[in-house]
């Protein structure tokens, strides 16, 4: 029998024997967002990942984080915490899919929400984050847009972006998809007072009822800077977890108890406990021709969110 706290303390110590620096997406649990270096979103953490000083990154997230990593950090030695742990919206799409859009559609730009796989990356011309999104659309040098995979996502983006057009293809978040206009409802009549905030992968019939639409790192921080005292929470409902205890003194809801993703909840602290000591996790290794490709719509977004 061990404690939570005594397994946080060994992995802390494991960490700095072994010279691993640990990524904590803000989707994971509170007890190994304790044992982190970094948390926060996927595209952030791949930035610390590539800034830290350890030789070892182990990402607690789904797969296509510790690729992301691995693209901008390639001679970092990564790991996935727990090799279950996969995005079912980042597998909505293959190489083949969207190769045949592309044909179809050759005067689009493809702009590529991060939640891909890095096989498709290379063949997307950006890539964008739910926060720099808006930003670099209206940076591209085109008017016509191809949006993958998020419908709902790209539906936000060309309401704040009404001067291009788009196509998009049936893709989409399914944990934020749960959410409906009857938890909105159901929701706003038990907590009146409280401001809705949601992720723009919700249903666009859900967001237009939210006081606040923004990535999760958005979302916390309207909630931690507003004199608001009481929330409703519009994604994945670890962020809710969190948000209580950075604000103990605020209030906090779920818009739906079914807003849970399982992929992010399949890694346990007992799982990070066994990567740090060398006895689990699955090590993440991309040839080099797909990494420089997959890196080339990257450093686009990185030009275009300037």
């Amino acid at each position: 029998m061990i404690t939570t706290r005594q397994l946080q303390d060994e992995i802390i110590r494991l960490k700095k024997e072994n010279d691993i620096c640990i990524l904590a997406h803000a989707y994971q649990s509170h007890d190994i967002l304790e044992v982190a270096d970094y948390t926060g979103d996927s595209y952030g953490l791949s930035k610390q990942a590539a800034k830290a000083p350890q030789k070892n990154v182990l990402m607690c997230g789904v797969r296509f984080m510790a690729e992301t990593v691995k693209i901008l950090a390639p001679e970092k030695t990564v790991y996935l915490s727990n090799s279950g742990a996969g995005c079912p919206m980042a597998e909505q799409l293959d190489v083949e899919l969207l190769s045949s859009l592309k044909e179809n559609n050759p005067d689009y730009t493809v702009v590529a929400y991060i939640n891909t796989t890095s096989k498709l990356k290379t063949i997307c011309d950006v890539c964008v984050t739910s926060s720099s999104a808006v930003k670099i659309v209206k940076n591209i040098d085109n008017d016509k847009i191809l949006f993958i995979p998020d419908c709902n996502l790209g539906a936000w983006v060309k309401d704040q972006v009404p001067e291009k057009t788009f196509k998009f293809v049936h893709g989409g978040c399914p944990t934020h998809l749960r959410m409906s206009t009857m938890n909105v409802m159901q929701a706003k009549m038990a907590h009146p007072d409280a401001k809705l905030l949601v992720h723009p992968e919700c249903l666009p019939e859900v967001s237009k009822e939210a006081d606040y639409i923004g990535s999760t790192t958005g979302i916390m921080a309207y909630a931690k800077e507003s004199s608001d005292k009481e929330f409703i929470i519009g994604t994945e409902n670890s962020i809710l977890q969190h948000l209580q205890y950075e604000c103990p003194d605020k209030k906090f809801y779920p818009l739906s108890k079914d807003c849970v993703c399982h992929n992010m909840k399949l890694t346990t602290l007992i799982d990070v406990y066994n990567c740090v000591r060398g006895a689990g996790g699955e090590e993440i290794t991309l040839d080099e021709d797909t990494r420089l490709k997959a890196k080339a719509c990257i450093d686009t977004m990185l030009t275009l969110g300037e």
